[in-house]
């Protein structure tokens, strides 16, 4: 199954960037063991729409193209699930025993996402009540899915 991270916007050369390919590395170096084959992000163009309805629209057509038919979809939104890392796990190897052939994590823009796209989504998740820069969601994303995939692969990273 492959993971692909579906972020508007783009982060910017250095430390973040540097710490997100990090985690991505981990997880894709771990994930084989599990079944994952890979883990991909894919940085959407920022809309230059005027109004933010626009805006949301034109970038949620572009998130909703690079998604492969049978992916089960999670939107990363402040009015998600709050959900343990362990359950994160859970998730991932329920969508891998389905046959997903793929899970793909959507970060949408400051606009948030279009409508009819958050209510394809198979989940919502959220990082907590704050709200939080795109570029440090994806790197918490992105160690919170190597966390999950130490988790199934029983290697003692997380400790609960």
């Amino acid at each position: 199954m492959r993971i692909v991270i579906a972020a508007v916007g783009r982060l910017k050369q250095g430390p973040e960037r540097e710490l997100a390919e990090r985690y991505r590395k981990r997880a894709a170096d771990a994930g084989r063991s599990v079944g994952l084959n890979a883990f991909d992000i894919v940085e959407i163009k920022e809309s230059r729409a005027d109004d933010a309805a626009r805006r949301r629209l034109e970038e949620s057509i572009a998130i909703a193209n690079i998604v492969p038919d049978g992916a089960a979809t999670v939107i990363l939104d402040e009015r998600g699930e709050n959900m343990s890392s362990a359950h994160i796990a859970g998730r991932l190897q329920d969508w891998r025993r389905q046959d997903a052939p793929a899970v793909v994590f959507i970060i949408g823009a400051a606009d948030g996402l279009a409508p009819s796209l958050r209510e394809k989504a198979s989940l919502a998740i959220a990082f907590g009540g704050a709200t939080w820069p795109h570029q440090l969601i994806r790197i918490m994303l992105l160690e919170q899915l190597y966390r999950a995939v130490t988790i199934l692969a029983g290697h003692p990273y997380h400790r609960a």
